[in-house]
């Protein structure tokens, strides 16, 4: 007789290969076929809402791994709450507006951009957005993404520009809009003025100067009669100094006279007179007189390169950490040199135009590049007399996020929404405090920025975006609008979208009767300037939480990059808090940033950029997916080639542990074959007790998204408690019990439990390969048309057993020594299979009690051919366990005949003639199966 034939081997049509770069995409297709994404929202109505709202990428170029992580961690959470019981709506979104899509259609056009209109450049940027709105959509869907792809949220679509040009108008309808000549950050390159969000911080070489500004008034100090007087500053910007009308002194600090020779006299902070004097290479000086600093007040000073005045202040944010303590100012190029200087009435002069560039009334330097004009300006100063010392310093340095190029302050008339005038701060930083900061240090971090940041320029010199939709008195030049305005303009938006009002001249815009509140004039010119593109998305709470009927405002939750609290977090709390009085989101979610092995950024010039695309081709989208729940994201997430491998491998471990529970399911039927609990063995009872720990840790898991805990602890349960331990030791039982026993069936119903948790545990995390386990498991009337509609499991209560759970874990720790005695055992070529032994267990008393009730079961957990227990007995030749007081293991070679079947050593095995080669337990099994020879 084949005896193999009478074993019931498990029936794997669950491929082994998961092959998935191949079998995903048809996985897709058959999603989209049976409109998986409607029925889920079917489902789900009049569930409580979940609602993560998708901060939009550009639509620029295709998606990089960052992005690829930022929306499967979204995914997975839109899953998990939506199998939590949810109706967790997801819509994407796109930021379509802005430089990167600008400049890269200037590049397209090359020199025939100078013969192309504003409007006909708007539409070959919207054509633009469009193309990589298309593209990038398609990339995200490969990833798995499930969302609303057919009708997404783009910031230039004709709705969502009404209502930026809406929302802007709402900030000046309570004149916390305003416009003024302020420095801001702009950028040379791109010519225009930068956002907060839109600077990087680059280490950067610059001339590190001390110039002498010379006295002009009497400081009534005899000592000083006939010598040249001179305060002395320090600057890293040269280039600033043709703009500077003041040298700020702090009013708490005492500041030196110091005699230097030549009948030359020096002002500076008392505190760095010697680290200065060491850097002049000045050694024969002497302090000859201390003046406090409120003293030089309003004193003038003569500019080093020009026949005009700068007038000594006093300023709280000079400090003594370098330099001077005499600080030159330009209100024109700072933020904090403009401030004070409104204290003091100083212009905001900036001789800089829009390419940093000199104007005509700079002598000596007029048309020169600022930066280029940093030597000459130097060499200007050694001429003079006026320069004491030069070094270099390497110091971080402001540089565009777009062209990667030095910024600079520069003072334009520009539009600003106000921090304080309406109390936006404060309301901010209350807010603040009421929203939950995952992690918690995103709280101090944008608390912070808030606090600290400058009246928001919102203004840019651009033609892509949404026009400040503003009116000047062609007379007076008051801003004019009011709700009849604002009303007109969102209604032409809606209709035609943004590009309206470049076609359109003011007045069709106004009212006939419109005039101007403040000197009567009936004639208007419109805002050139667009918005800052973190407006566009900064009101997404507005354009795509309030104006759909399936989402909600607040969202629950808001989930990007760390480097967003100055960005899109940021942006979204000031237009909602200016404008609602509240933040737009519950909650907010922050993860790091993708790096290589090392810990190195992404780089094409280091080689270490790894393209999702060409992960998904090799490994398939779900191994992106593994990668991305593996990585403590709040930190930087690791990638590399070997990290993939060892995901692959995992990921195998996984599959290949369903497969096997899959396998041993082809003849059961829940309906018919479930054995209720009572009915069970202990190591069931104890495989269902496990199960429970497993799923609530999960849970809690999914709750507060640590995702990194869930594949841990389903990656561990499938390879050691159920692949080294259940499953291992359910093989004899799976296979050579009679198919309709209960011992069988025990089994069956354990495994098919296990699988069904499992596959929805791992579900929003392996989205295609849940699925594809779903697909074959046995069916029964409630079992859901796709994994994805059905739930996260629940732990049963009942099947938790912290008694028999301390018994088993003691039965584990005495088969991990067994084995170790198996291993010795066969190094020592006592023994070849675990099968070919038995095994003489020697416990202490408390451990002989704990097994004894087992003592049959023994061979079969450890997976031996014999087991014998005693009591404290002394075993010659034993294994002595290091890790359990009191046990002591000998392994002896099984001396019964091996039975064909189940492998086991019986003494059984030769005693029926008729079946010689198999055991007695054996024999009785295939008498149930009705077998004839």
């Amino acid at each position: 007789m084949d005896y193999k034939k009478t074993l019931n081997l498990p029936v794997a049509k669950f491929p082994m290969k998961a092959n998935l770069s191949k079998r995903e995409p048809d996985q897709l297709e058959s999603w989209k076929e049976c409109c998986l994404y409607d029925k889920i929202r079917n489902a789900s109505k009049g569930r409580e809402m979940f609602i993560l709202h998708d901060g939009p990428p550009y639509a620029n170029g295709n998606i990089h791994i960052g992005t690829a992580l930022n929306k499967i961690l979204k995914d997975i959470i839109v899953r998990s709450r939506q199998m939590s019981g949810f109706d967790a709506v997801y819509v994407p979104g796109w930021d379509c507006h802005g430089l990167p899509i600008e400049h890269n259609v200037d590049k397209e056009l090359g020199s025939k951009k100078k013969d192309i209109s504003q409007t006909d450049f708007r539409r070959l940027c919207r054509s633009y957005a469009e193309k990589y709105v298309d593209i990038q959509r398609e990339e995200f869907k490969r990833l798995g993404v499930m969302g609303e792809w057919d009708n997404p949220y783009l910031t230039m679509n004709y709705n969502y520009e009404s209502i930026i040009a809406r929302e802007c108008c709402k900030f000046a309808l309570d004149n916390s809009l305003f416009r003024s000549k302020k420095p801001i950050h702009w950028c040379c390159s791109c010519k225009t003025a930068l956002a907060e969000a839109e600077i990087e911080h680059h280490d950067e070489p610059s001339p590190s100067i001390f110039v002498k500004f010379p006295l002009i008034d009497d400081l009534g100090i005899p000592a000083l009669k006939d010598k040249k007087v001179n305060l002395i500053i320090w600057t890293t910007t040269p280039w600033t100094l043709p703009a500077n009308l003041a040298v700020a002194l702090h009013p708490d600090f005492v500041y030196a006279v110091v005699e230097t020779g030549d009948d030359e006299v020096f002002i500076l902070a008392k505190d760095l007179v010697d680290s200065c004097m060491r850097i002049f290479g000045i050694s024969d000086f002497s302090i000859i007189a201390e003046i406090d600093a409120k003293k030089l007040e309003h004193k003038k000073c003569r500019h080093p390169l020009y026949n005009r005045e700068s007038l000594i202040i006093l300023a709280v944010h000079v400090t003594l950490d370098a330099g001077t303590g005499c600080v030159h100012t330009a209100p024109g190029h700072g933020r904090e040199d403009y401030e004070i200087g409104l204290l003091y009435n100083l212009d905001p002069y900036s001789p800089v135009n829009e390419k940093g560039c000199f104007t005509d009334d700079v002598e000596f330097f007029k048309g020169q590049f600022v930066f280029k004009a940093n030597n000459e300006i130097i060499d200007k100063l050694k001429e003079t007399g006026a320069l004491v010392a030069q070094e270099s310093i390497s110091h971080s340095y402001p540089h565009c996020w777009r062209c990667k190029k030095p910024v600079i302050f520069r003072a334009t008339p520009q539009w600003f929404i106000s921090m304080d005038k309406t109390g936006l701060r404060e309301k901010a930083l209350d807010e603040i405090d009421r929203v939950e900061w995952i992690p918690a240090w995103g709280r101090e971090r944008i608390h912070g920025m808030i606090k600290n940041r400058p009246d928001w320029c919102v203004s840019r010199q651009r033609a892509w975006g949404v026009p400040i939709t503003l009116f000047y008195c062609e007379k007076c030049e008051s801003v004019f609008i009011n709700h009849e305005t604002v009303n007109k303009i969102s209604d032409l938006f809606e209709k035609h979208g943004a590009d309206v009002w470049f076609e359109k001249q003011a007045e069709e815009f106004l009212s006939q009767d419109a005039v101007c509140q403040k000197c009567g004039h009936n004639k208007f010119i419109k805002e050139t300037d667009i918005l800052d593109v973190w407006f566009d998305s900064g009101v997404s709470h507005a354009a795509v939480l309030e104006e759909r009927s399936n989402l909600k405002w607040p969202a629950d939750l808001y989930l990007e990059g760390s480097d967003q609290h100055r960005g899109w977090f940021h942006s979204s709390l000031l237009t909602a808090v200016g404008t609602r009085g509240r933040a737009p989101y519950k909650s907010v979610l922050t993860h790091g940033f993708v790096v290589d092995a090392k810990g190195r950024k992404m780089s094409k010039s280091i080689g270490n950029v790894i393209a999702p695309k060409k992960v998904i081709d090799r490994y398939g989208a779900e191994i992106l997916r593994l990668w991305v729940s593996a990585s403590d994201y709040r930190d930087d997430i690791r990638i590399s080639e070997n990290i993939l491998k060892q995901l692959s491998d995992s990921y195998r471990r996984i599959r290949n542990t369903c497969r096997f529970m899959l396998g041993n399911l082809y003849d059961y039927d829940p309906k018919t074959d479930r054995v209720p609990y009572e009915s069970m063995p202990d190591i069931d009872k104890f495989a269902l007790h496990n199960l429970q720990g497993l799923i609530e840790k999960t849970l809690k898991a999914y709750e507060i998204f640590e995702f990194h805990v869930i594949y841990h602890t389903l990656h561990n349960y499938c390879t050691l408690d159920l692949s080294a331990f259940y499953l291992d030791i359910l093989k004899d039982r799976l296979y050579t019990s009679p198919p309709q026993s209960i011992e069988r069936r025990s089994a069956q119903t354990v495994i098919h439990t296990i699988l069904d948790s499992v596959v929805r545990i791992m579900a929003p995390i392996l989205s295609f390969t849940a699925e594809e386990v779903w697909k074959f498991m046995p069916d029964i009337k409630e079992k859901e048309s796709s994994v994805h509609l059905s739930s996260l499991p629940k732990a049963n209560e009942s099947w938790k057993n912290e008694k028999l759970a301390q018994k088993w874990e003691a039965i584990i720790g005495v088969r991990g020594e067994v084995t170790k005695a198996l291993e010795e055992a066969r190094a020592k070529k006592k023994i070849g299979h675990s099968l070919d032994a038995v095994v003489t267990i020697s416990a202490n008393k408390e451990l002989y009690e704990e097994l004894y009730a087992y003592e049959e079961d023994l061979k079969t957990i450890f997976i031996i051919s014999g087991a014998s227990l005693v009591k404290g007995e002394k075993l010659d030749k034993a294994y002595k366990s290091t890790d359990i007081k009191g046990l002591d293991i000998l392994v002896e070679p099984a001396s019964s005949d091996k039975c064909e079947r189940c492998w086991i050593h019986d003494s059984s095995v030769g005693l029926n003639t008729e079946r010689p080669t198999i055991c007695s337990r054996c024999e009785k099994a295939i008498g149930k199966l009705n077998i004839v020879d």
